[in-house]
């Protein structure tokens, strides 16, 4: 088939456009696209952009510019909100993350391959992969576009342009660094295996002088040939080594959770639908090893075994990032799917009949997805419907429902609350707090030990390994002076004698949520600690968490006291 020079259906541009176009498909409908963590993000987002429109934002978010390897999505959003309006805008940035996706892995294995692989359509059901459905909104773009400027770097190794190659990467790389570090990352290791096989081979044809491999040698000069991506290297540097940098790096070698990751590739809504995609896709996978009809290539196979270690030695959590050796998975699978290619004398029926199934698959996997979209986005409707009830600036609480036993479905209601920030300029506890990993961080010293996520996470017991609160403990001990309403998102059942002097003015129709207003006149309910079911050992443990907050919030006070100090001797 490679050597035919008819380009076949699924190799033809028309084709390429058109998968990359449906990959957009199932997020047409959502008015804000259903994954996890991306209303917490729109949350910051205002923030961002309205800080100064809204000065009580100041006194509850201290938001300041900076450095750092995650900026994707927040530098686009400064000159599209204004445009078009910032729901707008993170949905059109969102919407293009799997479009991009796509791309890349077609352009990376036309590049390759010479023509786009008939098996290479299994791969695209994974730009819908298991981190995109989390929000990693800022990685996934970054990954989107390493792929495409791997295509790129592939390319302009084909066709001769090195010099002009080592001129451009090195401002896209810094551009990508500057998008998410991951992105960055990856793309070195995509690229120094791709260098490191082609240098092989000239020396192998005798283009470097010399015969024989010598893979000591290729892996040096695959080195030097990486140096214009070398340059993020000493923005790292700068901004890890930043004073007020916070984030652990830590969880090494969980080989339950590794091996967890790799079978939920293509988590969403659907246990069994989900586990067989991904069955079909290591069958293709097997299939490669198998069938002697197809194989795989030099050059991906040895990018997805990088890939493969780098995935192995890569911790749970990375500079205080969770779930950093997951993210990886999807991606770790699609190049080693890309990397089958048919071998010579492979017949047009064998082919067609593959691009045919790879064509269906892909067709299967985004209808689902557009359906479990279009729930979610139900479901996200239902509860925004109490947004009008919250007045502009209200200091809210929220309370969302959640379970110990990490249900497949996860319900992306986890950081809704956080539309009542970017909607309502009101006061949400649900933003991320860590310096030097986001641009925001929380400041509201009245909410004390419920001012950031994941204090709006609440179960019905308390769950082990998990600082989630049980709802009963969470209704009866936050600080009610600091808030004028709560915000109850399907919650677990609770104790109504937790809610007294807290007044209804808002139910879902035919569900649990509920909007309170709070009536500061009366006293919240008294309960000991062992009354609301909590272990002694948490007991503990959370004074000690409210003490180092505490400390924490002295020393922020204390700087800003300087610096006002600094300004007026100015």
């Amino acid at each position: 088939m490679q050597g035919e020079d008819r380009l076949h259906w699924w190799q033809t541009r028309w084709f390429v456009l058109a998968a990359v176009l449906a990959a957009a498909i199932p997020l047409l409908w959502p008015a804000i696209p259903p994954i996890v963590d991306l209303p917490g993000h729109m949350g910051r987002y205002r923030v961002q952009l309205d800080r100064d429109t809204f000065p009580w934002l100041h006194d509850w978010y201290r938001f300041e510019w900076s450095l750092i390897g995650n900026l994707g999505v927040d530098l686009l959003i400064e000159p599209l909100a204004p445009l078009i309006g910032l729901e707008p805008a993170v949905k059109l940035i969102v919407l293009t993350i799997p479009m991009l996706t796509v791309a890349g892995l077609l352009w990376i294995a036309r590049e390759v391959h010479g023509r786009i692989p008939a098996t290479a359509l299994f791969a695209l059901p994974l730009a819908y992969g298991y981190p995109f459905q989390f929000g990693f909104v800022n990685f996934a773009l970054s990954m989107g576009l390493a792929l495409c400027l791997f295509g790129l770097w592939l390319r302009m190794a084909r066709t001769g342009n090195l010099r002009w190659r080592a001129a451009v990467f090195v401002p896209l790389s810094c551009l990508l660094w500057l998008c998410h570090t991951f992105g960055w990352g990856v793309l070195g290791v995509l690229a120094f295996s791709s260098e490191m096989i082609r240098q092989h081979d000239l020396r192998r044809d005798g283009q470097l002088g010399g015969r024989g491999g010598h893979w000591l040698q290729s892996w040096f000069r695959a080195g030097l040939g990486c140096v214009p991506l070398a340059l993020p290297m000493l923005l790292m540097i700068a901004w890890r080594s930043g004073a007020d940098v916070t984030g652990q790096t830590a969880d090494f070698f969980y080989w339950r959770t590794k091996i967890a990751w790799v079978v939920m590739a293509l988590r969403d809504r659907w246990l069994w639908w989900d586990v067989a995609s991904m069955a079909v896709i290591y069958l293709v996978l097997f299939k490669g090893f198998r069938d002697p009809r197809i194989g795989y290539s030099r050059h991906l196979g040895l990018s997805a075994l990088f890939m493969l270690v780098v995935y192995i030695v890569l911790p749970r959590i990375v500079f205080g990032s969770a779930y950093a050796d997951m993210r990886m998975a999807p991606f770790l699978i699609a190049i080693a799917v890309i990397a089958i290619r048919p071998k010579p004398g492979t017949t047009f029926r064998h082919a067609a009949i593959l691009a045919a199934l790879g064509l269906s698959f892909y067709a299967a996997r985004l209808t689902g997805t557009t359906i479990s979209y279009a729930m979610f986005a139900q479901d996200y409707d239902e509860e925004l419907a109490a947004l009008p009830q919250v007045p502009i600036g209200a200091r809210l609480i929220s309370f969302v429902g959640h379970n110990c036993t990490n249900a497949w479905r996860m319900s992306r209601l986890e950081h809704l609350p956080a539309i009542a920030l970017e909607r309502r300029m009101a006061y949400t506890d649900d933003q991320w707090s860590m310096a030097g990993a986001q641009l925001l961080t929380a400041r509201y010293t009245d909410a004390g030990g419920y001012a950031h996520d994941p204090t709006q996470i609440v179960t019905e017991v308390k769950c082990a390994r998990e600082w989630w609160r049980p709802i009963n403990y969470a209704l009866a001990r936050f600080p009610r002076d600091a808030f004028d309403y709560v915000w109850l998102v399907r919650p677990p059942a609770y104790n109504p004698r937790f809610t007294r002097g807290l007044t209804p003015i808002w139910h879902a129709p035919g569900g649990t949520s509920v909007l309170f207003e709070i009536d500061h006149s009366v006293a919240a309910p008294e309960a000991t600690d062992e009354e609301l079911g909590v272990p002694k050992w948490l007991i503990r443990a959370m004074a000690r968490r409210r003490a180092r907050l505490e400390r924490a919030e002295r020393l922020d006070r204390r700087e800003r006291l300087e610096r006002l100090r600094e300004e007026q001797e100015h």
